[in-house]
């Protein structure tokens, strides 16, 4: 069963006294005591970013390990990738992250971890990365689009409510036809694929919303999304 995890924030790196997504994403794993491997690569494999998934996750009952693309604990990325139950992707810089990633075949790889059923998860540059395309800062100040992975169909922002200009830029990009429909994610709100399909939308606030976000006759629509609050 494929399975992709996107979280628009919230997680391990932005709420850590708020378990609930991240929670969610080790109960979606077949394992007993899963497997999870964090690629930090957006961050630049930041140190701290890294202790803080060590933080959370080595408190739960999982085997939690880290790949870095600057000091790699293995050639093998191939094989080290594909025995893990599930792969979390972190956020900072979209762009950087799919560059490095194509270098080292690391999206390919990906793609068929996901074909073999490996639970796919990530926060920000980490949710968008699946989809068509994504609303990223990647490129300085401004919000614009980016082509990703294309696991899934359309186009995908994150921080839908945590950065005031999200919520316009994307609104425009998709009414000028510059970015396909998709969808917007508040912090704290997440989309569960299934296969290529939406099977789950969930929260770990209360106030977390998630949108369909596409034009019809002229007009930019946003259609809430019906979303299941987490509770611990």
């Amino acid at each position: 069963m494929r399975q992709i995890i996107a979280m628009g924030g919230g997680g391990f790196s932005m709420e850590p006294e708020n378990p609930l997504l991240d929670q969610y994403v080790l109960q979606q794993a077949k394992a007993e005591v899963p497997k999870i491997c964090f690629v930090p690569t957006a961050s630049g494999d930041a140190e701290g970013y890294i202790q803080r998934f060590y933080n959370f996750f080595d408190k739960k009952r999982c085997m939690p390990t880290h790949l870095s693309l600057f000091q790699p604990l293995t050639r093998d990325l191939h094989g080290y990738l594909l025995d893990q139950d599930i792969i979390y992707v972190g956020g900072g810089s979209t762009k950087n992250m799919l560059a490095l990633w194509k270098e080292w075949d690391v999206d390919l790889i990906l793609k068929e971890a996901w074909e073999r059923g490996i639970v796919l998860a990530g926060v920000s540059a980490g949710a968008i990365c699946w989809f068509e395309q994504g609303l990223t800062d990647s490129y300085g100040d401004k919000v614009e689009p980016i082509p990703c992975l294309g696991f899934i169909k359309g186009s995908c922002t994150p921080h839908y409510d945590g950065e005031e200009n999200r919520r316009p830029a994307y609104k425009n990009y998709i009414h000028d036809q510059n970015m396909l429909s998709g969808y917007a994610l508040d912090d704290g709100a997440a989309l569960h694929y299934v296969g290529k399909e939406v099977h789950d939308v969930i929260s770990s606030r209360p106030q977390a919303k998630a949108y369909h976000v596409y034009k019809a006759l002229d007009k930019t629509i946003e259609e809430k999304l019906p979303i299941k609050y987490l509770k611990a």
